[in-house]
């Protein structure tokens, strides 16, 4: 709704209560939402008219909004029971505690045993806490008082409590002007018109009794261009509609728009998805108009906006502001900022890598943290892995469909210069990753692990120089580009096509930053004459027209969190700027000193931790604290830097690459760096290997430092005979491709290769979380994303949650079996409890699900879905009671706000939380759903059920693509309600599915089983299996107590965990793993959740880096098919 039709509805408000309509202005009040009359609260209050109180606040707020919401909710149901009960009225306070007071038990649950209790009392001002209520009258008084305090403090009151100050009878006055302009256009105006309607414009009577035409047909109507008139009521007119909200990231931008005109900037109202907040609307820039006498009068109020917010949205009150329905004050919990040192910048050279041409762009992997990529000026893209040091891959520049290149493109290519590489990025998951060149392409590439790079897709993006690209998330995975020809794009990064082409720059376009808040998603952008601009998934042009500090060629990159927004650039005078960003204002907010005076070239900067800055500058790398504009330290590498480096964090912050003069890169790392480089590196070699085995290994590898004694060869030895072949190939890039290769083979070959067996505790770190609550067996686990924590649900529907604190042993502060964690309570003392149907808690299915920011947790037991907050415990809210009860849970990869729930009646809900709706129903399975699992790249989602079934639902229109049920031997018994589970690969394109009969692979799109696997007998059945983090592994649990590891591409067995290296002897009590949790950052740890209620946390011994070693290919590892008979602990073949 714009502004205009809201200050209508305030003059119709104004009209209503001068004509006396009095209870017409009390629900246009409510239905609107816009004005809150506190008198007449204040009348309905205390005459004790609670239906009416109830209802005219329904128009503003919800019980569970907010917590200033709940409180007056509860105060004033709370006043309601007391007056029954002094009534002695025993029936009608039963009824206002079931119907009106229940709802309130779930976040309290004491508060409402005590309320229930007054029931009890003969004077319930026997209770010591009541004891000084009066009178009905002197009590609604002082709760009166209370509630005014609530709604003066709720921000969803904020602007609606105060009239607009207006003259009598406003809507009067309009009226009549509007009328007088009509009489002025008359052809033949009369002295004394006689006005008899409002429902046609006025016109006065053609003399000698011709009748005027009717004034929707004549054509003077709007059409006379007097001095100072008004225009129509059209399309242009004062009552359009209104354009959209601008996050708050943007609005702020608008308020000191750059005073020259731009043409987009004003045409016509936006078209932006709705924004969550009021706080975070500003009216967009707008230009004179200059030939349409038309006022302009859009602003960027919107009707989402004037209505009340539904109540269960996840939006950052729902995540971060606790409920408290306690008549005591409230303390907010405080989230300080992580204690980081510049001890924990990655300082110390670790290794040199060659590259054999200038690095113009570098990007770690988002997962696998030790593999990076890299692009060069001559167009050259490689894949290292840090951990064995290693190019895994390397491509040259090359057209790969030339026959279709534009005449521009085959021109570029025909000259002598090559393509240089401007910018490498990875995908959000790492499944595939884009390269911007400077002639006119993109190339984007899908990564299969190891070597495996497959050319994705060729896009003639730009006539010119590509000059960088993001990954961004709209609504799909798409690529955004910017190039020379001043042109911003937008492409579908799974078909190629174009989906937007932004325009407005007038220099070449320098960088580009895709970002999201508040639901909305925008791209910024900037060019080589310094301006930064703003774009929107819409065709309306730019909404920020803005200068770079200096003027200068600028990139820009938000803090690792998304709150904080920093841009480092140099203009044409060698000048550089490093700032941070008032999002809300659009202006610097600091700017930080250290950079020098003449760069030569671009400078390019990095953040880490939400801490730090680091900019390439003067042969330097340079640090900066965020909240200190002072330089923190510089570190050389050891010399070698070009004057500006490109410079690149891993995603944790523990690595940084760094370009050198020499063609290469060196990896500076941290403490932790260092040990994840080394536990890579043990992984990567064989001690059986490396006694027998000359390995030919990259030139120029540098060494760690001194802090374990050095094991054999030196690795300076290994690079010397490297280095002379390089002088003999006389090409040092071709060498780098060189594989390890194994001198004696054929000892090799002969050598059998044997299970690894962990029998003892001391052949692994293991650690059971300490616990002092009722031990009830443990039905589902997870780590959290950040993994430093862990939580549990038991099958008395109640969560426990362990979080590792930071010490000498765990500076990291996540999850270890070498550290023991905190049973995790807030200091209320309160149990996330679900809600338990009446059936045998038994034959519930428990399932839950973790916001992505670890913020709170969707759960079920049986009964109503409950969502609680991770910091407080407090449950926020409840829905879907059974039945049919939930029995699987899934949050959509893109909103939070919609959920896939699998259901105990076979069915599929598409739930949305924010206005509470199930957006559509999925029918497929015959028995429960027991396993959903969602996938942004295939853009589908895969359930599975109790009957053994696997279906594919694509997420745009919901409807089924693909069935499948697994294949059971005729031997293989399998329990008539056996789950089935699924899991997405990382490459968010194979699927495992998990049953207690077997392992299966397939390629989800068409759900076609690539491998197969079946546990011997003597393993009891499968109780459950996960990927790890880097999808390289699956752990699986079985009845017997035992954990199997399963290399993943080739489902062989590597490594066998039995219970005696983790449980205690006790042959009385059998105790096996119900479910298995990967760490999502540590590809070797895993939790386990027990049958005798506890949880075990499980990591190799330091000095094995991994579990077990994987069968050689000679050994029968190779790929299978689905077809034939599973051979006990084999992949089908």
């Amino acid at each position: 709704m714009s502004s205009l039709s809201r200050e209508l509805v305030f003059l119709i408000l104004q009209f209503l209560d001068e004509e006396k309509f009095k209870e017409t202005v009390h629900k246009l009040e409510q239905e609107s939402g816009f004005f809150f009359n506190m008198r007449y609260f204040e009348e309905t209050v205390t005459n004790g008219e609670w239906d009416d109180v109830e209802k005219y606040l329904s128009g503003f707020t919800k019980v569970d909004d907010n917590r200033y919401s709940m409180k007056i909710f509860f105060e004033i149901r709370k006043q309601k029971y007391l007056e029954a009960l002094d009534k002695r009225d025993r029936a009608k306070a039963v009824e206002i505690l079931v119907k009106d007071l229940k709802v309130f038990s779930a976040f309290n649950e004491e508060l409402f045993k005590e309320i229930t209790q007054l029931l009890t009392l003969e004077n319930f001002r026997d209770n010591e806490q009541l004891s000084k209520y009066g009178d009905t009258k002197s009590a609604r008084g002082i709760m009166l008082a209370e509630l005014k305090k609530l709604i003066e403090a709720n921000p969803l009151f904020r602007d609606k409590l105060q009239f607009p100050s207006l003259k009598n009878s406003r809507l009067r006055t309009l009226i009549n002007q509007s009328l007088n302009w009509q009489h002025q256009l008359c052809k033949n105006p009369k002295a004394n018109p006689d006005i008899k309607t409002l429902f046609v414009d006025h016109t006065c009577g053609q003399p000698n009794g011709a009748r005027a035409p009717s004034p929707v047909t004549n054509p003077l109507m709007g059409a006379v261009p007097k001095a100072g008139g008004f225009p129509p009521l059209s399309a242009h007119g004062p009552f359009q509609p209104a354009p959209a909200p601008l996050p708050t990231s943007l609005a702020g931008w608008m308020a000191n728009p750059s005073p020259v005109p731009h043409p987009s900037a004003s045409a016509g109202p936006m078209g932006l998805a709705t924004a969550n907040n009021a706080a975070a609307i500003l009216k967009r820039p707008r230009t004179p108009p200059t030939n349409n006498p038309a006022m302009d009068y859009q602003t960027a109020d919107s009707e989402h906006v004037l209505k009340r917010p539904r109540p269960f949205g996840i939006s950052d009150e729902v995540n971060n502001l606790p409920v408290n329905i306690l008549p005591v004050a409230y303390t907010g919990q405080s989230h300080g900022q992580s204690s980081y040192s510049s001890d924990d910048l990655p300082k110390t050279v670790v290794m040199s890598l060659p590259q054999g041409s200038t690095v113009r762009s570098m990007d770690f992997h988002p997962v696998q943290q030790i593999l990076l990529l890299v692009g060069t000026n001559m167009g050259d893209i490689m894949v290292w892995d840090l951990g064995s040091r290693e190019r895994l891959a390397i491509k040259n520049f090359k057209v790969w469909e030339l026959a279709s290149c534009s005449i521009a493109l085959q021109s570029s290519l025909a000259n002598d210069y090559p393509a240089s590489v401007n910018r490498v990025m990875w995908s959000p998951d790492g499944t595939l990753f884009g390269v911007a060149y400077s002639k006119h392409i993109v190339h984007l590439y899908s990564y299969h692990n190891g070597d495996d790079l497959r050319n994705h897709l060729e896009i003639e993006a730009h006539v010119g120089s590509v000059n960088d690209l993001a990954f961004s998330y709209p609504n799909k995975l798409c690529v955004v580009t910017c190039g020379e020809d001043r042109f911003i794009k937008v492409w579908d990064a799974n078909t190629g096509s174009k989906q937007y082409t932004f325009e407005g720059h007038e220099a070449p376009v320098y960088s580009v930053c895709p970002h999201h808040k508040e639901n909305i998603q925008f791209i910024f952008s900037t060019a080589t004459d310094g301006k930064i601009k703003a774009w929107l998934y819409d065709n309306m042009g730019s909404r920020v027209d803005y200068d770079a500090p200096g003027h200068s060629s600028t990139t820009m990159a938000y803090s690792a969190d998304g709150t904080r927004l920093f841009s480092c650039g140099t203009n044409k005078e060698g000048d550089s700027y490093i700032v941070e960003w008032n999002e809300s204002e659009g202006a610097v907010k600091r700017t930080y000193h250290g950079l020098g005076k003449r760069s030569v070239g671009v400078v390019q900067f990095d953040t880490t931790k939400n801490r730090f800055l680091a900019a390439g500058d003067e042969f330097l790398v340079k640090f900066w604290d965020m909240d200190n504009v002072n330089l923190l330290m510089t570190t050389d590498a050891e010399g070698g830097l070009p004057a500006s480096p490109c410079i690149r964090f891993n995603k944790e912050g523990i690595l940084l690459a760094v370009s050198t003069n020499e063609n290469g890169i060196k990896i500076l790392a941290n403490q932790e760096g260092i040990r994840l480089l080394r536990t890579m590196e043990n992984r990567s070699f064989d001690a059986s290997r490396v006694a027998s085995a000359a390995v030919v290994k990259a030139p120029a590898i540098g060494t760690f430092p001194p802090a374990n004694p050095a094991v054999g060869t030196s690795i300076g030895d290994r690079a010397a005979p490297v280095a002379a072949m390089v002088g003999m190939n006389s090409d040092n890039r071709s060498l780098v491709d060189v594989k390890p290769r194994i001198a004696d083979e054929s000892g090799e070959k002969s050598r059998i290769w044997k299970l690894t067996e962990i029998n003892e505790q001391s052949q692994c770190r293991s650690l059971r979380l300490p616990d002092n609550l009722t031990a009830m067996r443990v039905s589902r686990l997870m780590y959290t994303n950040s993994g430093l924590a862990i939580l549990a649900l038991a099958s008395n529907a109640v969560h426990k949650l362990w979080k590792w604190q930071r010490n000498d042993r765990n500076i990291t502060t996540k999850a270890t079996a070498s550290v023991a964690p905190q049973l995790w309570q807030p200091s209320s003392g309160i149990l996330m409890t679900n809600e338990i149907s009446d059936t045998n808690p038994e034959d519930a299915v428990p399932c839950f699900a973790l916001s992505k920011n670890d913020s709170y947790v969707m759960s079920a037991s049986g009964g109503k879905v409950s969502l609680f907050n991770m910091m407080t415990f407090k449950t926020m809210t409840t829905f879907m009671p059974p039945p049919p009860a939930a029995t699987f849970l899934a949050f959509h990869p893109q909103d939070n706000n919609i959920i896939a729930i699998g259901m105990e009646d076979s069915s599929i809900q598409i739930y949305n939380v924010r206005v509470d709706e199930v957006k559509t129903k999925l029918k497929g399975h015959q028995k429960r759903v027991t396993g959903l699992a969602f996938s942004p790249v295939l853009n589908v989602l895969v359930s599975s059920g109790a009957d053994s079934q696997l279906c594919v639902w694509n997420t745009d229109g919901w409807e089924k693509q693909a069935s499948k049920f697994l294949q059971i031997s005729p031997g293989q018994a399998a329990a008539p309600l056996a789950d089935t589970r699924v899991q997405f690969h990382h490459d968010q394109i194979h699927l495992l599915a998990v049953h207690e009969t077997q392992i299966a692979i397939f390629e989800a799109s068409k759900l076609e089983c690539l491998r197969q696997w079946v546990p011997r007998e003597a393993s009891g059945s499968i109780t459950h299996a996960t990927y790890s983090c880097d999808s390289q592994s699956i752990f699986v649990s079985f009845e017997d107590g035992s954990v199997g590891v399963l290399t993943a591409s080739t489902l062989r067995s590597r490594c066998r965990i039995n219970p005696t290296a983790y449980l205690p002897p006790n042959p009385s009590l059998r105790v096996y793993p119900l479910v298995v949790a990967a760490h999502p950052s540590e590809p070797n740890q895993f939790a386990l959740g027990l049958t005798d209620g506890g949880v075990c946390v499980l990591e190799p011994l330091e000095s094995e880096g991994k579990w077990g070693t994987s069968p050689p290919l000679e050994n029968g590892a190779g790929p299978s098919s689905t077809s034939g008979a599973a051979g006990s602990d084999q992949p089908q073949r």
